[in-house]
C-alpha cells in the first residue's frame, strides 16, 4: 500500500519573501544572498506573486530603460499564480507543476501563503519515486535549466571589490568595468 505524502510535509515554511514596492535590483540581490532562483512577493499574508530569474532576466532587456534599480517588483511579477494546498498528495502536486510547466507553487490555507514547495523539494524527500520514470528525466532538466539560469545571473550581479572605490557590494559590468551600485549612480 502506498503512503499518502503531503505537500504540507515537504513544502518550505521558511520561504523567501519580499514586499510588492521592493525593486529588482533589491530582488536580484536577495537571490543571491539567499541563493534561490525564485521569490514570492506577499505583503502580510497576501499573495500578490513570484519573481523568478528568468522574469529578471526578462526585464532587464525589455525594460532596460527606465532602469533596474527603479522597478518594482509588482510590475514584474507573476500574478497569476498556480496554488496547491498544504493536504494535496505531492503526486497531485507534480501533476499539477506537469500540467502546467512549472517548478514551484506557493502553499496557499485559508487564502493565506503558509508556505512554498518546489520539484526540488519533492524529489529530495522522496528521489526513489522517480529514479527509474521518465519525470526523473523532466525533473534533471529543468534543474539543468535552473542551473544555467543561476550562473547567467551570477555573470550579470557578483559580489567582490568595486574597481572604483574598492567596497565590498554586488557588482555589475558597466561598459567593461565591474562596479558598485554606488559608483555607477555617481556615473
Amino acid at each position: 500500500m502506498e503512503q499518502r505524502i503531503r505537500v504540507g510535509d515537504v513544502m518550505t515554511r521558511n520561504f523567501i519573501h519580499v514586499k510588492p514596492e521592493t525593486t529588482l535590483i533589491d530582488c536580484a540581490r536577495t537571490m543571491i544572498k539567499n541563493r534561490v532562483g525564485s521569490l514570492v512577493v506577499k505583503e502580510s499574508d497576501k499573495l500578490h506573486g513570484i519573481i523568478t530569474e528568468k522574469d529578471i532576466v526578462w526585464a532587464l532587456t525589455k525594460k532596460a530603460n527606465k532602469g533596474f534599480e527603479n522597478i518594482p517588483v509588482k510590475d514584474v511579477a507573476r500574478r497569476k499564480i498556480i496554488t496547491i494546498k498544504p493536504e494535496a498528495s505531492i503526486h497531485e502536486a507534480l501533476d499539477k507543476m506537469n500540467k502546467h510547466k512549472i517548478r514551484r507553487m506557493p502553499v496557499i490555507s485559508n487564502k493565506k501563503i503558509i508556505g512554498y514547495v518546489t520539484l526540488k523539494d519533492i524529489v529530495k524527500f522522496l528521489p526513489e519515486v522517480f529514479e527509474s520514470t521518465r519525470e526523473f528525466e523532466k525533473i534533471k532538466e529543468e534543474t539543468d535549466k535552473m542551473q544555467k539560469s543561476e550562473s547567467a545571473m551570477k555573470g550579470m550581479f557578483h559580489e567582490d571589490l568595486c574597481e572604483e572605490c574598492g567596497n565590498y557590494d554586488i557588482l555589475t559590468n558597466i561598459d567593461g568595468r565591474i562596479i558598485c551600485e554606488s559608483c555607477r549612480d555617481e556615473m
